[in-house]
């Protein structure tokens, strides 16, 4: 077995626990989730923000979207593209319709505004103490990331349950870190 076939089978590994993690989340969570980082990691003032639309048991990070939306920031949600290739972010307000997407999600339709981010919202399907995040293993946001920290900072918190941390995740050259982890018992900073 090759190295890099090893790390495909461990973060194959590593995706499967957070998956079941996250099957005994608490729906209720991301209103805890909302008031850990409204306390401890909230956008600076003026920001734009990415947000996601959860789909199937993702811990919800739309209390949160609601409460910056009221504190003035522009909200956007993602739009997944051809593999590869990083996400658009569109402009989004509570009660905008939304499009179905790729893989199950939801995101504004074609007429609403793109626009950057400067502080996105990731969801994680597993996560360690040093800001190493498993997804659903497209690389989508990896690459997002990348393409958006060549032009300047940006912040990326991502969301989970306390449930998805892991001791310590594999971690390959292309993978981008999160600065913090956000969970219904609080926010880590990575």
């Amino acid at each position: 077995m090759s190295l890099s076939d090893t790390l495909i089978d461990a973060k194959r590994r590593a995706r499967e626990a957070g998956l079941a993690a996250r099957e005994a989340g608490d729906p209720r969570a991301g209103m805890l989730l909302a008031g850990h980082v409204l306390e401890r990691f909230a956008p600076p003032p003026g920001v734009v923000v990415a947000g996601y639309w959860p789909f199937g048991r993702e811990i919800d990070p739309r209390p949160l979207m609601l409460a910056l939306a009221g504190r003035g920031h522009a909200l956007v949600l993602p739009v997944t593209g051809r593999r590869g290739t990083p996400l658009v972010f569109r402009r989004f307000r509570f009660g905008d319709r939304l499009d179905a997407g790729r893989f199950g999600t939801s995101h504004p339709g074609e007429d609403a505004d793109e626009l950057p981010p400067d502080w996105l919202l990731v969801p994680v399907v597993a996560f360690d103490e040093t800001g190493v995040r498993i997804g659903h293993g497209a690389g989508y946001y990896d690459v997002t990331l990348a393409a958006l920290r060549a032009r300047g900072p940006v912040t990326a918190l991502g969301c989970g349950y306390a449930a998805q941390r892991a001791e310590r995740l594999p971690v390959a050259a292309h993978d981008q870190r999160l600065d913090a982890i956000a969970t219904e018992h609080g926010v880590l900073r990575a």
